[in-house]
């Protein structure tokens, strides 16, 4: 919800204010979020592979249990490259398939055709921004020039930075990745959660910005 590219990249572009405003209620959003999801007890909605992996130790068994204690720091970084390795097996060609699927729809869509559909005369302007944003992928520093284009071309800056978040933490290959280790269950109930805290913060960033000038 925060990244620490885009806080260097919006404190210069739009000074402290709309920076810790944006570090805060990213977090909140995060906070928010997840103890949301631990009070609904959901983690029967997370793929099986996931516990067996914190279970498993390297030459034994998933029965076996062993206390950490006992682990020397070579039985550490020997779990803990097995773990990884194991990780990477599972996603990677997710991973891979949601940046070329991203990186496709990510050059189709005009600049002119975001501000038309999502400017400031729109009252359904926020939801539409987090919309567009949610097929694209990208590096928060690609985004940010797309940011700043949108701002000077009239988008109130709430909606900006909405469909700059949905852009890296709601994105359609992002979810693409997360449904590797989610149920759709727990996916869906991800997706609702963000989906109504950014736009929130959307039209709270345009208030509070409006009331400021």
């Amino acid at each position: 919800m925060v990244n620490e590219v885009a806080t260097i990249l919006i404190w210069g572009l739009f000074g402290l204010k709309v920076t810790l405003l944006y570090i805060g209620f990213g977090v909140g959003l995060a906070i928010v979020a997840g103890y949301t999801i631990g009070l609904l007890k959901l983690e029967k909605w997370v793929e099986p592979f996931v516990w067996e992996l914190q279970k498993s130790r390297q030459g034994l068994s998933l029965d076996d249990d062993v206390e950490s204690d006992d682990l020397t720091w070579n039985d550490r970084f020997q779990q803990g490259w097995f773990q990884s390795s194991q990780i990477v097996q599972s996603v990677w060609l997710y991973v891979v398939g949601g940046i070329a699927i991203g990186a496709g729809i990510h050059g189709y869509v005009p600049t002119e055709l975001v501000v038309r559909i999502a400017g400031p005369g729109n009252p359904f302007a926020v939801p539409i921004a987090v919309l567009l944003g949610v097929p694209l992928y990208a590096n928060i520093a690609g985004v940010m020039p797309i940011t700043e284009a949108l701002v000077n071309k009239g988008m109130p800056l709430g909606t900006v930075l909405s469909f700059t978040i949905a852009v890296t933490a709601l994105s359609f290959p992002e979810m693409v990745i997360l449904r590797k280790v989610l149920r759709p269950q727990l996916l869906a109930v991800f997706i609702g959660l963000m989906t109504l805290g950014i736009i929130s913060i959307g039209y709270l960033f345009n208030v509070l910005l409006a009331r400021s000038i």
